[in-house]
């Protein structure tokens, strides 16, 4: 046999190299099946000496594994690696590992022959020689190297001679959303062929999963760049099976595959992103244990404008690459600009140079071309005054905000981008800190970049996170303009500010950030807390913010599920007895002591900044996580202890899809605060409701008329029509259902869309349908009929009670009260439909027109026809004697109409009115015939027979 191995290797190496595929598949076939053929081989063949000796001079990989489980964002990860000794004498095994830098080890294990040792989370100390070296081992550090948006992990052990050590890193992190997608990294770095690799990630999001995609091995140059040309097809041997709300990914290369992928082992980050499936509204609320997690990402907002000031760092240390791939991001960026977005831009060196003095300049396609111009003859020369720099663009921003009054309408923001530290003007760091806070003073955001090796990144971090923004670092070497392009893509369509999150305050406590300056669209805001009163029902949340020009309110009543049903722990995979099941107090924890640790890097009190150590120290104890105050040390197992019996101790999903199906936040059942939201309402009887019956109230004379309107489906009806005066309009629109059995009618209609016009001060209108509201007010808004939510600008507002009732109010003098008629389980008759009744009329004028609005400022007189039948004039207190009279009289605008005496039901049923009803589609009573309301489209604002305008 190993003559024959000879022999074809031989041949097929006598023409020079050897075959890379014809290695592999030996080695994956035979030379890890067992060692001691490899030492016969490198005797018997010595053209392949060197590769062999290679292999001899240090342990071979065998193994590498990696597990992960993400439940709603929050990911669990274990890494296993076995390495093998085969040769004659003990020798240094390395695990090296690169980890997200925003993830926390929870967990380190290590078996060496027969022993093995485990890591103990403590808090740090000041390290002794003698505890940090063993004659058998080195300590693992988790954060030795550092890479962009990655940290090192290593750990360095002897194998005794013939043996084997086998490596178990578990870490956690809470995945962030960037540019719409949820972006899970594997680094898989070995540097050599593994024989056994494989890569398997399960994720269960019970919102839905979609846009899953998995693009090829992404190497370091590429690092942390979302963006990849020919992003197209997934790593060779990858699989990806998904359902609604569960992804299982592998990636299982053979060692032949990895030869393929690269001749020395695979040296790159398997990548999987992500979204989900997201209601309107108020985002997705979910409860597990007496903890809960808030994920908001509201989607169809219109951006706000931006004014950005863009300071670039154009100092000597900038020349060659790092200032060419500045000005191509640069050119790129300011195409996006959107024309109601206003900018400047600051080169700076020991010299400021500031592109338009003293002003913001509008986007037009002229300034964008000389902005252009500015940024190309930028050349690199002098020192770096960071200071100066940022002190005129603060300058800058807070004049253009003090001469506009802009603060409510739109974002301001600076761009700052260097590559170095501060060597002109002031230079000291805690000084430029505190001058740049004093300036901006939390009326705009500072983002910050930096590039290369040599920039302060403590510095710009703590600049930016003192003065809400972010930052970014990227490597010299990097594709530094699609880096750029990618930062500004985040934070360049700003969809809400002022944002504030708040719960039921009696019922939440220890709740992480709930104030956000701003919201970006593709990113997610992410709120965390306990639970106080574990019995409630349900947790009321609340979320405030600004867009453009309006204030927006939304609100919703989440369930808290009973523990029952919610408990996982009887999961195979979630018995670790650590708590680990609940994934949301995990997420909870992670994000306060991420916090905790933001926090104490923006304190400058030393007795705050202990306070907050030792808090972030005692909950990284409590969960078992390496942090900055925290550190791995490693122990011996006892003499009789045993190897973990659970390889990956990490949550699985297997089984658990239909048992999380319930965690999802959903309303809760209608309460007390839905019905006093109903009490709150003023609703007159004046409405046009059900098939529909319209229903006029005259409370002066103390009696109501009602009639009905057969339209046919499709047909438009103005209700409302008073555009020249008050400049508002309401058309309703009929859709159409069979009639009930043994009816007398041919078919029903309702109102499928209730559309609301209003052009004073400025033009808006409002679309209502049972599901959704579209506001538009030159910015279009969808908002949800599922959900709680108030809508205000300076003459609008709309609040919706969530399944119930949408009230619009104009101007404060005219309000508009929406009914929602779903159902469940609807009859062949029946349709999902809308109600509408007028709530406040004072502001429409006395013109006012409309099947409703002709009634408004008009009074009717009921007469009654006597016996003798004579005529007279019936008093206010006589109408109850009048019921029974078949004979009775309205004198409308001189026209007599004959009515009856009936009994409606209005207000969702809830309540009936007595009315005196016009028969034949109230022939008489109104100006001319139904047909003459009939509009031409559901923006028609005609305000007269036979005349039609459109706002």
């Amino acid at each position: 046999m190993i003559l024959w191995l000879w022999l074809c290797w031989g041949f097929s190496t006598s023409a020079g190299q050897p075959d890379s595929e014809l290695m592999a598949r030996y080695l994956e076939e035979k030379l890890l099946a067992d060692y001691s053929i490899m030492e016969q081989v490198a005797r018997r063949v010595p053209r392949q000496a060197k590769f062999l000796q290679r292999l001899e001079t240090r342990p071979r990989m065998s193994e590498f594994t990696v597990k992960s489980t993400i439940i709603s964002r929050y990911a669990f990860t274990t890494v296993s690696c076995t390495m093998v000794n085969s040769g004659s004498e003990a020798r240094e095994g390395v695990f090296e590992m690169q980890i997200p830098a925003a993830a926390f080890i929870s967990n380190f294990t290590m078996i060496i022959g027969n022993k093995t040792y485990y890591g103990e989370v403590t808090g740090k100390e000041k390290k002794h020689s003698s505890d940090d070296k063993e004659r058998h081992k080195k300590p693992p550090s988790p954060t030795d190297g550092r890479e962009n948006g990655h940290e090192t992990f290593k750990a360095a052990v002897f194998i005794p001679r013939k043996m084997q050590a086998r490596f178990l890193l578990h870490y956690e992190e809470l995945l962030q959303r960037r540019l719409g997608k949820y972006e899970y990294t594997v680094s898989i770095r070995p540097q050599q062929l593994v024989g056994r690799l494989r890569v398997e990630v399960n994720i269960l999001e019970n919102s839905g999963i979609v846009s899953l995609e998995v693009p090829p091995l992404r190497n370091s140059k590429h690092k942390g760049n979302g963006k990849i040309e020919g992003d197209v097809s997934p790593p060779p041997s990858t699989v990806v099976g998904h359902t609604k709300t569960l992804a299982k990914v592998t990636f299982n290369p053979s060692v032949v595959e990895q030869t393929r992928i690269a001749r020395n082992g695979i040296l790159g980050d398997f990548i999987i992103r992500y979204d989900v499936n997201r209601e309107l509204s108020i985002g997705d609320v979910q409860i597990l244990n007496g903890y809960f997690v808030h994920y908001f990402a509201p989607t169809d907002l219109p951006p706000l404008p931006k004014n950005v000031v863009f300071v670039l760092d154009s100092s000597a240390s900038m020349v060659g690459t790092k200032l060419k791939q500045t000005k191509e991001a640069l050119f790129t960026i300011l195409q996006d600009l959107r024309p109601e977005d206003h900018f400047n831009i600051i080169g700076f060196s020991n010299r400021i140079k500031v592109w338009q003095q003293d002003q913001m300049v509008p986007v037009t396609p002229n300034n964008i071309r000389d902005a252009k111009k500015y940024i190309h003859n930028m050349s690199p020369t002098g020192g770096t005054n960071i200071n100066g720099a940022l002190q005129t663009g603060a300058k800058l921003l807070n004049d253009y905000i003090a001469q506009n009054d802009i603060d409510a309408r739109s974002v301001s923001l600076i761009i700052f981008l260097t590559d170095g530290r501060p060597t002109v003007g002031e230079t000291q760091s805690s000084r430029i800190l505190s001058n740049t806070k004093d300036a901006i003073r939390d009326k705009f955001c500072l983002f910050t970049i930096g590039i290369g090796n040599d920039v302060d990144h403590k510095l710009l971090e703590r600049m930016a996170l003192e003065n809400c923004g972010m930052t970014r670092h990227f490597q010299e070497d990097e594709d530094a303009a699609s880096h750029l392009k990618g930062f500004y893509d985040e934070i360049g369509t700003p969809l809400l500010s002022d944002i504030r999150v708040d719960y039921s305050e009696d019922n939440v406590e220890q709740v992480t950030q709930n104030f956000f300056p701003n919201y970006f669209n593709g990113s997610e805001i992410i709120i965390a807390g306990k639970l106080i009163n574990r019995t409630s029902d349900s947790l009321h949340v609340e979320v405030t913010a600004s867009n453009s020009k309006k204030y927006i309110l939304l609100k919703t009543d989440v369930a808290i599920d009973l523990p029952s049903r919610n408990d996982i722990r009887g999961v195979p995979g979630l018995e670790d007895g650590k708590g680990d099941n609940n994934y949301i107090e995990r997420a909870w924890s992670y994000l306060t002591i991420k916090e905790l640790l933001n926090s104490r890097l923006k304190s400058d009190d030393d007795q705050e900044k202990d306070f907050l150590m030792e808090k972030a120290k005692s909950m990284a104890l409590t969960y078992n996580f390496v942090t900055p105050f925290t550190v791995l040390k490693m122990r011996e197992a006892g003499l009789h202890s045993e190897p973990p019996q659970e390889e990956f101790i990490t949550p699985s999903t297997d089984g658990i899809g239909e048992k999380l199906q319930s965690l999802q936040g959903h309303k809760a059942p209608p309460g007390i605060r839905r019905q006093q939201d109903k009490q709150r309402i003023k609703i007159s009887k004046t409405s046009a409701d059900g098939d529909p019956h319209f229903v006029i109230d005259f409370p002066s004379s103390k009696f109501s008329v009602c009639f009905n309107i057969d339209g046919e489906p499709g047909d438009i009806l103005r209700l409302v029509s008073d555009h020249k005066e008050s400049g508002v309009t309401v058309n309703g629109q009929l859709i159409g259902a069979p009639a009930p059995p043994n009816g007398h009618k041919k078919h029903r209609t309702y109102f499928s869309t209730i559309t609301i016009l209003n052009n004073k001060p400025e033009r808006s209108y409002l679309e209502i349908t049972p599901k959704r509201i579209i506001l538009d007010d030159g910015e279009r808004l969808l908002l949800s009929c599922d959900r709680s939510a108030v809508v205000r600008s300076s003459n609008l507002e709309v609040s919706i009670s969530a399944n119930s009732n949408i009230t619009v109010t104009i101007r404060d003098t005219i309000s508009f009260v929406i009914l929602i008629h779903r159902y469940k389980k609807p009859a062949p008759y029946q349709r999902n439909h809308l109600g509408f009744y007028i709530s406040n009329s004072k502001g429409l004028s006395s013109n006012s027109h409309g099947l409703l609005g002709q009634f408004l400022n008009h009074e009717v007189k009921l007469l009654q026809e006597s016996l003798n039948a004579s005529h007279q004039l019936v008093g206010q207190n006589q109408t109850e004697a009048l019921k029974p009279n078949p004979t009775n009289t309205l004198k409308v605008k001189g026209r007599l109409v004959p009515v009856v005496w009936k009994q409606r039901r209005i207000y969702n049923g809830q309540q009936e009115v007595d009315c005196w009803f016009a028969k034949n589609n109230a022939d008489k009573l109104i100006d001319g015939s139904y047909k003459d309301y009939l509009a031409s489209h559901p923006f028609d604002t005609g305000t007269s027979f036979g005349t039609i305008n459109s706002l």
